[in-house]
């Protein structure tokens, strides 16, 4: 049966079907055509599906020799296309991609459940389960047996043949709605553009900001500026704008996506998938989908969920409130005579600081230049802490003309891994950012590291430096921690590579990657002045961090607001009835005390990808959950000399280097010492 599959289709034309012969197992994108995607996903599910059978038909007892490890091995075809697809679909989609991503989304869903519900197979790891005391293998092995059998038991690989079928059903119907919201919301988001037609609304903007602007009108040949959207509800330019009616035009159009009808309104969406996923979930014995989805977390149920949030919550909106007051003090002195808006809240913010700790965030643009910051910021700290360097690789071809390949190198010379960064926004590109691997490591597959970063950055004309905000530094060093757990883990199972933790342990390392952007000899390093070279002034550096609490009321609000109304949603039994998207999101947020309509969520639920296109579904809480982690390691750092190579390497060996192949708290309890404290957190956030 094998045989027959493997002939099918030949491997010399479709480079999906072998490893690539490229550095890293690099993949060919130069030989990458669109009519080789689909024949390699349908050769690549019926492969897997013949790797299973075999497993299943084994006529001898089950161990883990001959049903764990095949198992592992299954689907290399299938996972070297899907990584490069996904990454393309999200990062440089086009209609092909869209349609073929819409159209696989139903075939993929139906191939996961025929693996997972398969009874013979099921039975086979619960045999192998049962016998684990006396298998004698190593720690990895027995966890990865422990997580197959609790993932194949969630899954529903033990519910009866007539329920088994309705859980396929949802499967399938759930990964074709998420997709359409997904593709929605990328369309609605390009539509609704900012255009201005006088470059003297721009007022406030950076020459840079500006230039990107006008690129991006000539771009989709208007005549004008435009304003792309960015995946959040506030814009990072409503700090800038000094014209109060183009704010709002650019507030109102990130808050109108997915609600203006037509075929881009993701309304039904929100309401269906919600509804099939509480479905969904009763059917596998769950009171709820937040139920479902933390019984395989480390918070484990919903209710540590909202104890957690529930305690950040009330001093959270009591701080934005406060921090409210002071704005339309600020107003009222000027003279303007209007009542504060949410469009005005991040200009006058900055008005505030300005006063308060004489910290101008615009001032510091010409300091963060985006070369210096990934080469003498992110690298170097990388460099400094775990010895690694980074070195460009021109010959090496992305997906991408922006897209640039780094070899990544230990202190030795030995290889790590590679390192793609895509940073630039693109009508193409999906909002936000993120981390995701081509290429995992696994010894056993004997398989290296390909890791790629995505932001979405303003490109500026050629020629015209790229400055960046202090939040897309912030977020770039974020995104690099995520890039090093990609790169440092090393295991033995695939299953285990990479980030392949629990989704609210993930953003951990991303999160503690932070903290070295401000670090003294890091930032010292990178935050030159792009035209004198002249270093950012100590005196501001100073300031910084005596504001680093200010505004933190409106950025917790914003941020638990959507954290809570993913758990509303996601809380709702089976027998729910929700017929309106707008009321539901106001009950939430009122029942929370955070429906101040000066602080919108930051998400609202019509674009709200993390939970309803994005994988973060029940889990948006996990931001802050690790950030209980993250702020208590910085203290570690901080407590055992910063930014050594001694630290360095104890947070790589002990949980970077970890992967997934043991439970995220017994590593952080290794590295520790300790189980994490939340106090930290209280402090940097304050919230005490």
């Amino acid at each position: 049966m094998a045989d027959s599959v493997n002939s099918s289709v030949n491997s010399s034309v479709n480079p999906f079907l072998a490893p690539s012969t490229l550095p890293y197992q690099l993949p060919p994108f130069a030989d990458i055509r669109d009519e080789h995607y689909r024949e390699a996903f349908d050769h690549g599910i019926a492969e897997q599906l013949a790797e299973i059978a075999l497993i299943v038909s084994n006529p001898d007892e089950p161990t883990f020799e001959n049903t764990l490890l095949p198992l592992e091995r299954s689907g290399q075809t299938l996972q070297r296309v899907a990584a490069v697809f996904f990454n393309k679909s999200s990062s440089d989609s086009n209609d092909f991609t869209n349609a073929l991503e819409e159209e696989l989304a139903p075939l993929l869903a139906a191939h996961e459940d025929a693996i997972r519900l398969d009874p013979g197979l099921y039975a086979r790891i619960a045999s192998v389960h049962a016998q684990r005391e006396e298998l004698g293998r190593d720690a990895e092995s027995l966890y990865l047996v422990e997580r197959y059998h609790t993932e194949f038991t969630l899954s529903g690989a033990g519910l009866s043949d007539e329920d088994k079928a309705a859980l396929r059903d949802f499967n399938k119907r759930l990964s074709t709605l998420t997709t359409r919201f997904e593709k929605n919301l990328l369309a609605d988001t390009n539509e609704l553009a900012v255009l201005i037609d006088d470059v003297a609304q721009l007022d406030g903007l950076a020459a840079g900001e500006i230039s990107a602007a006008a690129e991006a009108a000539k771009e989709r040949r208007l005549n004008g500026y435009l304003i792309s959207l960015v995946l959040p509800t506030s814009h990072p330019y409503l700090a800038s704008l000094t014209n109060r009616e183009v704010r709002e035009r650019l507030l109102s159009a990130s808050a109108a996506r997915g609600i203006r009808g037509g075929a881009h309104d993701n309304r039904e969406l929100v309401l269906e998938i919600s509804r099939l996923r509480a479905e969904r979930a009763r059917l596998l014995g769950f009171d709820s989908h937040a139920a479902f989805v933390t019984a395989d977390e480390t918070a484990k149920n919903p209710d540590a969920v909202a104890e957690m949030l529930g305690r950040l919550a009330p001093a959270a909106a009591r701080n934005a409130r406060a921090e409210q007051a002071e704005l339309q003090k600020i107003i009222d002195g000027s003279g303007e005579g209007f009542e504060l808006a949410a469009w005005d809240w991040a200009f006058y913010t900055e008005k505030v600081r300005q006063a308060t700790f004489d910290v101008d965030t615009a001032a510091m643009r010409p300091y963060f230049e985006l070369e210096r910051v990934l080469q003498d910021g992110v690298f170097h700290a990388a460099t400094r802490l775990y010895g690694v360097t980074f070195t460009p690789r021109p010959d090496l071809v992305a997906w991408h003309p922006d897209a640039r390949v780094f070899e990544v190198s230990d202190e030795d010379g030995s290889p790590v891994g590679l390192y793609i960064g895509d940073f630039y926004t693109r009508d193409s590109k999906r909002g936000g950012a993120w981390m995701n691997p081509l290429i995992s490591q696994s010894a056993l597959l004997e398989t290296p590291t390909v890791v790629c970063n995505n932001m979405n950055i303003a490109k500026p004309t050629a020629g015209e430096p790229t400055l960046l905000s202090f939040d897309e530094v912030n977020t770039l060093f974020h995104e690099f921690g995520h890039a090093l757990h990609g790169l440092f883990a090393q295991v033995t199972y695939p299953k285990f590579s990479g980030t392949n933790v629990y989704r609210d342990f993930v953003e951990f390392p991303s999160q503690v990657n932070e903290m070295w952007m401000l670090q003294p000899e890091v930032l010292a390093n990178y935050a030159r002045h792009h035209e004198t070279g002249e270093p950012m002034p100590q005196d501001l550096v100073d300031r910084i961090h005596a504001s680093s609490t200010f505004n933190e009321g409106f950025s917790t609000s914003e941020y638990l607001a959507a954290a809570l109304l993913d758990q509303a949603w996601h809380r709702i039994d089976a027998d729910a009835v929700v017929t309106d998207v707008a009321e539901f999101e106001a009950s939430a947020l009122a029942a929370v005390g955070l429906d101040n309509p000066l602080v919108p969520t930051r998400y609202a639920s019509t674009y709200f990808a993390h939970t309803f296109s994005g994988g973060y579904d029940a889990g948006y809480y996990s931001y802050i959950w690790s950030e209980v982690l993250d702020a208590d390691t910085v203290d570690w750092f901080t407590e055992n000399g910063g930014l050594t190579r001694e630290n360095g390497d104890r947070f790589r060996d002990r949980l970077l280097g970890v992967g997934g192949r043991m439970d995220p708290l017994e590593a952080y309890r290794d590295f520790r010492g300790r189980d994490a404290i939340i106090q930290p957190l209280l402090d940097r956030r304050g919230l005490n």
